[in-house]
């Protein structure tokens, strides 16, 4: 079955950064496209980065591009998402998923 845990969240001042990993399991990785979304306290799910199954294209939400940068291992099935010049407004708990399925979340607390 599929597993996606993500892991690397944590609290961080403004401008600080983090890099989150997203280990996935159950199911071919290296053949699909994978994403990030998050979701901050009240809000509703906003879509983060992609990235496509051999690295050669990614997609970041206006909010983010300059600041994030996603990535993928597929040997290790493994997906990263690197975040720098954090704000305030990156609080959120962060999900990896294959668009169909999706973590349990990371949190992410910038203050």
């Amino acid at each position: 079955h599929v597993q996606l845990v993500e892991s690397g969240g944590g609290l961080v001042q403004p401008g600080g950064s983090l890099r989150l990993s997203c280990a996935a399991s159950g199911f071919p990785f290296s053949a699909f496209w994978m994403h990030w979304i998050r979701q901050a306290p009240g809000k509703g799910l906003e879509s983060v980065a992609s990235i496509n199954p051999g690295s050669t294209t990614a997609y970041y939400a206006e909010s983010v591009k300059g600041r994030f940068t996603i990535s993928r291992d597929n040997a290790k099935n493994t997906l990263y998402l690197e975040m720098i010049s954090l704000t305030h407004e990156d609080t959120a708990t962060y999900y990896c998923g294959m668009w169909s399925e999706w973590g349990q979340g990371t949190q992410v607390t910038v203050s």
